[in-house]
């Protein structure tokens, strides 16, 4: 049986084809999250020996990052009714840019933290608007949605794809202290991605813009946005720790750029993985099924740190990682109409945005506390799983 995957108003059909559209989109994720946040894993272990850092400081440069998301969340609709869509997208890309550039000028903390700050607020304010105009996008196709949805949340893949392809081995060969180059090489390739956005007209095609935006229900979905605030706390651990992990188990340039090109290359898969899985209307189960895929891909390190467990483990978690995303937007498209998209996905942001806050710095202190990274895989499989609980609790909503 095909499930239709929204509700049957259908958009009016774009200039462009929906899916090209939908990937140039995909490369504000891929800058503000696939290389912005997450590239910071891959110069970790370098920043921490060169600098001095303690695992709690390392912590806290993602739970800034993560706090700035979550203020991009807070703001975003906001920002979205003042300048659009598009607009909202360009600027938030921008501003990721110029942090990426800030991350490379200076090895002082409060220089970083600022970085890691805007880097955070301009990836929710690309992410909400991005997701917000892919799924309008989408519903020029309301029979393939759900897949030319999925091409934008696998984008992030591309980033930590390049990220990994590159980093390590900058590291390799310009030695210790050789962080900061890789900022600036992240940096280059980010202006070269944002080149698309800004020459590209993207627009709302269903007046969303134009339309006073509708309440999106908040109670009746406690449940399941605890579920992603879990998701948010306990899958950061996991991508802010891993390299370290491998570092430490003695992966070198080559291990490490392989774990985390898996990671990317899963991701691409995404879409005609979980295609069906996306498509159906069973409030927070979905979620849920994937979620609870991305704990088993979480816990695998913690049997032993041989080559196939590893890559076994990346391509797992990857596979599951941008889809438990993806499946929050569906639940909001279900569950609400058009014009509360924004506010919907929004308050998943937040929800996520306030787990990955707390997480980085809470972990990073356990580690810190018993100093072994095992513990901080423990917390994070731990968290997921709990995650998986809270979706599966999670009923549909009355149809609006």
């Amino acid at each position: 049986m095909h499930f239709v995957p929204e509700n049957p108003v259908k958009a009016a059909e774009p200039a462009a084809h929906p899916a090209r559209l939908i990937l140039i989109l995909s490369l504000a994720p891929i800058i503000g999250l696939g290389i912005g946040r997450f590239a910071y894993s891959l110069v970790l272990p370098d920043m921490r020996d060169t600098l001095g850092w303690s695992y709690s400081v390392a912590g806290f440069m993602n739970t800034v990052n993560a706090a700035g998301y979550l203020g991009g969340a807070l703001a975003a609709a906001r920002l979205i009714r003042w300048f659009g869509l598009s607009a909202s997208i360009r600027w938030g890309t921008l501003a990721c840019v110029l942090a990426l550039a800030l991350s490379a000028i200076s090895g002082n903390v409060v220089v970083l933290s600022f970085a890691r700050l805007l880097v955070g607020v301009g990836a929710a304010l690309t992410f909400v608007a991005g997701a917000a105009l892919a799924a309008q996008v989408a519903q020029s196709r309301p029979a393939q949605a759900s897949f030319l949805l999925s091409l934008f949340y696998a984008g992030p893949g591309f980033g930590i794809l390049t990220s990994g392809l590159i980093a390590p081995f900058v590291l390799k060969v310009f030695g210790p202290g050789s962080w900061w180059i890789v900022w600036w090489a992240m940096t280059l390739l980010s202006a070269a991605l944002t080149i698309p956005l800004l020459t590209t007209s993207i627009e709302a095609s269903n007046g969303l813009n134009a339309t006073a935006p509708a309440p999106f229900p908040i109670r009746p979905i406690l449940i399941y946005l605890a579920g992603y605030f879990l998701f948010g706390a306990g899958y950061i651990a996991y991508m802010t720790f891993m390299i370290a992990y491998i570092r430490d188990a003695g992966g070198g340039a080559v291990a490490q750029s392989a774990f985390w090109c898996l990671i990317g290359l899963s991701a691409f898969v995404t879409p005609w993985a979980w295609q069906r899985l996306l498509a159906r209307d069973n409030g927070g189960l979905t979620t849920a099924i994937i979620l609870g895929v991305n704990t088993v891909g979480a816990a695998l390190p913690l049997l032993g740190h041989s080559a196939l467990l590893l890559t076994v483990s990346a391509l797992v978690f990857g596979v599951s990682f941008f889809a438990i995303v993806g499946s929050t937007t569906a639940f909001v498209r279900f569950n609400s109409p058009p014009s509360a998209w924004p506010k919907g996905i929004a308050a998943m942001t937040i929800a996520f945005g306030i787990g990955q806050t707390l997480g980085p710095t809470a972990v990073g202190a356990i580690t810190d506390a018993f100093g072994n990274l095992s513990y901080a895989l423990n917390a994070s499989a731990l968290l997921l799983a709990l995650g998986a609980v809270a979706a599966a609790f999670q009923h549909k909503l009355a149809k609006f």
